[in-house]
């Protein structure tokens, strides 16, 4: 059922996690940092790149063993956010620990 989408229907979860699958696809086959940046600043608006920036710092500010509340002040997050990434970065076989690990090698 191929009919157009009236303005006010949402889009369907699978539809989106296709759509969100497809571009990490594509980008992990891109070696070119510098596109992957120009592509990040194309997709994503000034704030919303701001807000994508502090979340990768709080992640390295938990793992040097910064206190979540410095780094709320440091960074002007909100407590929710540092903690929600403090969970993900003490899971196993945590995406955030795996690319720190990558940047260590850099």
């Amino acid at each position: 059922m191929n009919e157009k989408m009236n303005e006010n229907q949402e889009l369907d979860a699978a539809d989106l996690e296709n759509s969100l699958r497809e571009m990490c696809n594509l980008l992990s086959k891109n070696n070119d940092a510098s596109f992957i940046y120009d592509f990040f600043g194309c997709l994503f608006t000034p704030a919303e790149l701001n807000d994508f920036a502090k979340r990768w710092l709080l992640v390295r500010e938990i793992d040097k063993g910064t206190t979540q509340r410095e780094i709320a002040k440091k960074f002007h997050i909100s407590l929710c956010k540092i903690t929600r990434g403090s969970r993900e970065l003490k899971k196993e076989d945590s995406a955030f620990r795996k690319l720190l690990d990558c940047a260590d090698r850099i």
